[in-house]
């Protein structure tokens, strides 16, 4: 503030001695040459502009960009002198204009009332006592006679009292003061005349916006919804095509069968006919000793009249001796062998290869049901299918020995001495009761536990290696239905398919794969249905956790682990997601999966039963034909018409007693399993023992540990904490693991990019609504503030751009919370899974880039058209885009780290404070952290360009009020675009390290 004076005075003298010299010169020259004066006044105005140059720079460096600009804008009025020869004929020019002393009186008055206030102090030709009417705005009067006029004299004022009249053209004459003021350019005597006239382009933009948003509303699902047809009916042919095909095949099968029957007894009768002519000829021959007919003669129209015979049947032959194969057969005329799955390109090629394979699958299982004797895979089906060798599976076996998980801060145990084997090809139930740790046991099994102390041992295939090391081909199934509601049943699968099978199979192998899960699962009905979401109605609850079931099982898993995915499901859905396991099972993948009360056919379906009792004990684990008798040697029978695992599962839960002639009591169950197979007993479980075993307490001995000291609050509240942080490390450590040991190259980082970018454009299109709620909101918010916020000449519309500094904040940040906080459980599940995070966040940002452009052209439509500022609607569309871009980022950092609520408080709150800031704080550091500093200042110098001329005191005095430097204009979108760059960067680091369940 201090170098303010310093700096009017710069400017007042420049402007001073600039007119002096000019209109000294005027007075002077001829006014019959107008091109004369023009050239001598520039030159005169030019060579003051050139010595003043070094201190303007120096001075008002800070305001004033280009001094040589500046004095073309200010001073050239070449184009035009029409103005100032008319003035100059009148003949008192000189005696008019306002001399060094009155400019410099001007221009103080000006700056001490900041520009709030357009009229000048009083002095010696108006005052209280003397107000002529020169004094008033627009006229002017003429020095008293004998009043010599000394233009350049900067202390005393002249008398002007005579011959009052009204300015002349091209000159300005200010409220209190009775001289002329050249108009230093043509639009600086009318605030605002220099601005764009963009009435009509305003209204046209808002007709266009508005048309736009109405087509975006009402039109928005229909780009997919036809894209979607064209598919259903390209499907459609393909399966009337296959289904032709099998028909077809199975009438020639049938046609084959007859001809085959037909042949074998024409062949009987054509073989008696020749055996009686052959013997007819012999006895003829013998009795008429070689006379008669030639015998070649009558045999000559056998042969040929069967000659069409013989054919058909080297026909039957061939197609005997090629039975059971498809070479030969085609349904479409000239085509010798089926198009493979490699070789298809066309989207109705890869239906038909799909499909066709499907239907002779099905055809070829049906036949070997038919067969008792049948032993063959289900991958031995595809195989005779295809003509081909299949790719098989990686078989995992997974061996776990007194496999111990403890809390790492509260030391709760949640798994206790559990010792088994889960085998390849076969599914095994996980039963127990509530709080028995039937998802721990799995979650440990699949390498994610976190938070918790691992003791024990779990080989894979007999070796010691990470369970995390093939989490490529570890299909996990979540209790949580989580699929993406905006997304169809076949776009759901699609998706997991592309992603996570290997990236060396063909389109048409991937379609073949998620077709047949379809098939298997039963979704054909619903595979162009979307999933639905709380807001909008889907599909029905059993038919979305098929679908939850299918994201895995797509990507042909050797290890499937599933929780609880019967729950919620009657039992015919049931029935047929346990067949589609069974047939995965028959491909050699591990099955495991938690199941509360099965119904009895579902139980009798599953291979081995693992039951846990309350503690994450282990009660049984065996095959399910092998546990009542299990049971039975315990003394634990089940009852008649009980259902074997409710029973147990009863039992364990308290709630049935067992049989008063058991020898065992509940709590000894596990030990019990432990002693009958030989496992080591803990000693804390010998300790826990009932009475009733009272022989477990005795092996003990003095050994046996005491109880552990109840601990302290704070103690507890350390220990959570530990549990807390050891829960995110072990989540760091499971999803940053490098170690591949599954064999499966994934799509790399840019093809996931391509697949999550082709995603997340889907799910926008589906939410154009919403969007154009956005953009409706927006328009509305720039109706308002440019109506209420009219732009001052003073302060170069500060107030306005402040208001919308704020307002696209809150609305652009808001709008960014729903790219991430709706769906971080869904990434989480893709993340666990081995997708790429970098990929997820890029096309994310991407998506959102067409709302970082498209809403500041939606606000500005409405705000640049009732606001009417100087600056152009490219400079301010170029500072709300860089905002609009930094705000976005933010918003994804408050998204990814807080809750949704907290994160709608944040941002509502953040702009507001930020503003108040930079504001009241001006200078200090902190204010220069805030972005909306920036922003605003950006918005400013765009702004303050404009004004020129006479406005130069205007502006610089503004600029050293705020701050602000006229040279920082690029600097400021520079800060915002790295502002937007570093919350990224935060909001990808927030997005990688923390996680909640």
């Amino acid at each position: 503030m201090a170098a303010a004076p310093a700096a009017s005075w710069a400017l007042s003298a420049l402007l001073t001695l600039a007119l002096l010299g000019a209109l000294a010169g005027a007075g002077r020259a001829s006014p019959i040459s107008s091109g004369a004066v023009t050239s001598a006044l520039n030159a005169r105005l030019k060579n003051l502009t050139d010595a003043f140059a070094p201190q303007v720079r120096r001075e008002l460096g800070y305001c004033i960009q280009d001094t040589d600009s500046e004095w073309n804008t200010t001073f050239n009025f070449s184009s035009d002198p029409t103005f100032l020869v008319d003035c100059m004929k009148e003949g008192d020019l000189p005696q008019r204009v306002c001399t060094a002393a009155e400019l410099k009186f001007y221009f103080e008055s000006i700056l001490d009332t900041s520009g709030k206030k357009n009229y000048v102090k009083p002095n010696k030709n108006c005052n209280l006592t003397s107000w002529i009417d020169g004094c008033e705005p627009g006229w002017g009067c003429t020095a008293d006679i004998g009043q010599e006029v000394d233009l350049q004299d900067a202390v005393n004022f002249p008398s002007r009292t005579l011959d009052c009249r009204g300015c002349c053209p091209g000159f300005f004459c200010p409220h209190g003061l009775t001289c002329m003021i050249q108009c230093l350019s043509k639009g600086s005597c009318k605030p605002n005349s220099a601005t764009q006239n963009i009435t009509i382009f305003g209204a046209m933009l808002v007709g266009a916006l508005s048309l736009v948003l109405l087509i975006i509303y009402n039109f928005s699902d229909q780009l997919l919804t036809n894209r979607e047809k064209r598919q259903a009916k390209s499907r459609e042919a393909a399966v009337r095509h296959a289904r032709e095909t099998v028909q077809a095949r199975e009438r020639w099968k049938s046609a084959k069968d007859v001809a085959k029957k037909h042949a074998g007894s024409l062949q009987n009768s054509l073989s008696r006919t020749f055996s009686r002519k052959k013997t007819l000829r012999t006895h003829e021959s013998s009795k008429g000793g070689g006379g008669g007919l030639h015998p070649t003669e009558p045999d000559a129209d056998p042969s040929k009249e069967s000659g069409g015979k013989k054919n058909n049947t080297d026909t039957m032959r061939s197609l005997e001796e090629n039975h059971g194969k498809d070479e030969g057969f085609n349904v479409e005329a000239g085509e010798k062998k089926k198009t493979k799955g490699r070789h298809v390109h066309t989207q109705s090629q890869i239906f038909k290869y799909a499909y066709g394979q499907i239907e002779k699958e099905k055809a070829l299982e049906l036949e070997l049901e038919q067969q008792p004797n049948s032993n063959l895979t289900f991958s031995g089906v595809i195989s005779m299918a295809t003509d081909e060798d299949i790719r098989t599976r990686p078989r995992i076996e997974i061996a776990f020995k007194d496999l111990t998980l403890t809390l790492k801060g509260s030391k709760k145990k949640l798994l206790r001495s559990v010792t088994g084997k889960l085998m390849p090809g076969r599914v095994a139930a996980v039963m127990g009761p509530s709080g028995a740790g039937k998802t721990t046991f799995l979650s440990a099994i699949a390498g994610k536990a976190t938070g918790c102390a691992t003791s024990g041992m779990i080989l894979i295939n007999d070796r010691v290696e990470p369970i995390r090391a093939y989490k490529k081909i570890i299909g996990f199934v979540p209790q949580d239905d989580i699929v993406h509601g905006n997304l169809t049943v076949q776009e759901n699968l699609w998706f997991n398919a592309r992603c996570r099978l290997s990236a060396e199979m063909s389109q048409a192998e991937k379609v073949l794969v998620v077709e047949r899960v379809i098939d298997a699962l039963g979704l054909q009905p619903v595979r162009d249905s979307l999933v639905g979401t709380v807001e909008q109605r889907g599909i029905s609850g059993g038919q979305r956790k098929r679908v939850n079931v299918g994201l895995e099982m797509v990507m042909e898993p050797s290890v499937l682990i599933l929780d609880e995915p019967t729950s919620g499901l009657d039992s015919a859905s049931s029935l047929l997601l346990l067949r589609a396991l069974r047939r995965e099972a028959l491909e050699g993948v591990n099955i495991s999966m938690v199941v509360h009360q099965p119904s009895y056919t579902l139980y009798n379906m599953f291979d081995d039963l693992v039951l846990l009792a309350k503690g994450g004990m282990m009660v049984y684990h065996g095959p399910v034909k092998k546990v009542e008798e299990y049971f039975q040697g315990l003394g634990i029978v089940v009852p008649d018409r009980v259902n074997p695992p409710d029973y147990y599962i009863d039992i364990l839960e308290g709630i049935v007693k067992p049989n008063t002639n058991a020898a065992v009591n509940v709590k000894d169950l596990p030990l019990r399993w432990m002693l009958h197979n030989g496992y080591e007993v803990p000693r804390d479980m010998l300790q826990s023992a009932s009475d009733s075993g009272s022989s477990f307490r005795e092996g003990a001995g003095p050994h046996a540990p005491e109880a552990e000291p109840r601990k302290s609050i704070v103690g507890e509240l350390w220990g959570n904490l530990r549990d807390i942080l050891g829960q995110k490390k072990d989540e760091y450590d499971y999803n940053k693991s490098s170690e591949d040991l599954s064999n499966r190259k994934t799509p790399g980082i840019l093809r996931q990019y391509k697949y999550y970018l082709g995603r997340c454009g889907k799910q926008r299109l589906r939410e154009a609504r919403i969007q154009g709620v956005d953009f409706l909101i927006l328009g509305l918010a720039g109706i308002c503030l440019g109506t209420l916020a009219k732009v001052s000449d003073e302060t170069f519309g500060t107030l306005g751009y402040t208001y919308t500094v704020i307002a696209v904040s809150l609305l652009c940040m808001i709008g960014a919370l729903r790219s991430f906080s709706l769906e971080k459980i869904h990434y989480w599940r893709e993340r666990a899974s081995g997708m790429s995070s970098l990929a997820y966040f890029l096309s994310k940002d991407t998506i959102d880039h067409f709302n970082t452009i498209v809403k500041p052209i939606v606000y500005l439509s409405m705000f640049y058209f009732f606001n009417n500022p100087r600056s152009s609607i490219w400079e301010n569309y170029v500072v709300l885009v860089a905002v609009v871009y930094c705000v976005t980022g933010i918003g994804y950092t408050f998204a990814i780290f807080f809750q949704p609520g907290s994160a709608q408080l944040w941002s509502a709150l953040l702009p507001v404070v930020l503003t108040l800031v930079s504001s009241e704080q001006k200078g200090t550091v902190f204010a220069n952290l805030c972005y909306t500093k920036w922003a605003l200042e950006a918005f400013v110098i765009a702004n303050a360009q404009r004004y020129s001329g006479v406005w130069l005191i205007t502006r610089c005095g503004s600029l050293v009020k705020t701050g602000y430097d006229i040279d920082h204009k690029i600097l400021c979108i520079v800060v915002l675009a790295a502002n937007g760059i570093v919350f990224r960067c935060i909001a990808f680091f927030c997005m990688v390290i923390f996680q909640k369940h």
